[in-house]
């Protein structure tokens, strides 16, 4: 029987952490985990009493090292569909049986959820204007670099097969939220199918966001990627990012469970 596993990155999220697991009730996933990243709130308190296995971080990491954390233990524990879930309750978790149901007949490799079906309809679901004008036109120029047509790049629900976990390597992306977009830049490069379901959009005062300074390092260290990508592929110039990796990168690890 094929496992699905969901991960969680969890940092600061003891608002939404208890929600968000109550969705997944109704999934049939075989397991949670819950990386949570020296949170300053108690998500730890509320997490050790809920049905997961909980990893900490002692030290803050980042948002890509704690991904990191969360795959390299999934594979651990014999993942053969990972999700990766934001803990912060702007997705909604009864999605993810269809989502796996796509990888599972074998039509896609990677599946993002995709919050941008209409612009009435994310506005109307609270998406700050800016983000939305922000994700929009993001989207628009990754899809042309990358030769894709995902309605969104930056959705914080994705779900990945065994296959493309061991073939990305992962573990030589940022540990800051660029991690994302090196991700999906990997995947295409590797020859993975990439789509998207659609997914409903809950913006509130709990859901996690990045500031606008952050947004704009986010945006200009995507673009980056894609500069290294085509140098890679199109110069002399060799990125380690666009390397095969080796399945040593993924073992080993000094993180706490409980």
């Amino acid at each position: 029987m094929e496992k699905v596993v969901v991960v969680l990155p969890a940092y600061n999220a003891a608002n939404t952490l208890e929600r968000t697991l109550a969705d997944l009730d109704s999934t049939g996933v075989d397991e949670i985990i819950v990386v949570d990243d020296a949170s300053t709130d108690n998500t730890v308190e509320i997490a050790r009493r809920l049905p997961v296995t909980l990893i900490q971080h002692e030290h803050n990491r980042g948002y890509g090292a704690n991904q990191k954390t969360c795959y390299r233990e999934a594979l651990r524990r014999g993942a053969d569909f990972i999700v990766m879930l934001h803990p912060d309750y702007q997705y909604d978790a009864r999605i993810i049986p269809h989502a796996v149901g796509f990888l599972r007949l074998g039509i896609c490799d990677v599946i993002l959820g995709n919050r941008i079906r209409t612009r009435a309809e994310t506005l109307s679901g609270k998406m700050p204007p800016i983000k939305y004008l922000a994700n929009r036109g993001l989207t628009f120029v990754e899809n042309i670099l990358a030769g894709q047509n995902l309605g969104e790049w930056h959705s914080g629900f994705r779900v990945y097969s065994r296959r493309v976990l061991e073939t990305i390597p992962f573990m030589r992306n940022s540990d800051d939220f660029v991690f994302d977009s090196q991700f999906l830049v990997q995947a295409v490069h590797f020859g993975f199918k990439l789509a998207d379901v659609p997914v409903p959009v809950r913006y509130f005062d709990e859901a996690s966001s990045i500031n606008l300074r952050r947004s704009t390092v986010y945006g200009l260290a995507t673009l980056w990627t894609f500069v290294r990508w085509y140098a890679h592929r199109f110069l002399p110039m060799r990125c380690d990012l666009f390397m095969p990796s080796a399945s040593a990168e993924i073992a080993g690890g000094d993180d706490e469970s409980s």
